[in-house]
């Protein structure tokens, strides 16, 4: 499995891959029409354009043999969703294909995301997830994240709540 970082070239295989996972991720969960609009506008060719030459966004793809399986994004600075936590590195996504859940993909990209945080020489790492995902819930407690707030996510017009953890760095 190769890791690079993402580029502008980059695009179109991105707007597939997070819409695709998302999709995979929350279609059974929510309606058809809030799922749709939230992925043509969170995954439009502007914003991820606008994300992607924000110097404190950066997005890396797993990829295996030649295809994408999955990515992450992590935020610092003023490009965080939330400033409550001080000194910090956000991962606001690491989403696998569902074919490759259990596979260490997701830990190889959050190991990513401890990395450029050392590198940042920040002192937390801060993310929300879905109250009704378990399985993500399980995987950053596993990690040593603590729950620490909740804040809402807007997906159309249902108002979800998050529960953000935070792991604190030595």
């Amino acid at each position: 499995m190769n890791i690079r970082k993402v580029s502008l070239n980059d695009i179109e295989q991105l707007r597939e891959i997070g819409k695709l996972t998302f999709a995979e991720t929350f279609s059974s969960d929510n309606s058809e029409e809030n799922m749709k609009e939230y992925l043509e506008n969170g995954f439009s060719t502007e914003k991820i354009k606008s994300e992607l030459i924000d110097k404190n966004v950066v997005f890396y793809f797993a990829e295996l043999d030649g295809k994408v399986i999955g990515y992450l994004k992590v935020n610092v600075g003023e490009s965080q969703t939330e400033m409550e936590v001080k000194n910090a590195l956000e991962i606001e996504r690491i989403y696998v294909l569902k074919e490759f859940h259990g596979k260490k993909v997701g830990q190889i990209l959050y190991n990513k995301a401890l990395e450029l945080a050392k590198e940042k020489n920040v002192k937390n790492v801060w993310l929300g997830v879905w109250k009704e995902n378990p399985r993500a819930i399980r995987f950053y407690k596993k990690n040593g994240f603590v729950e620490f707030d909740k804040h809402i996510f807007k997906l159309g017009n249902d108002e979800q709540t998050d529960i953000m953890m935070k792991l604190t760095l030595n």
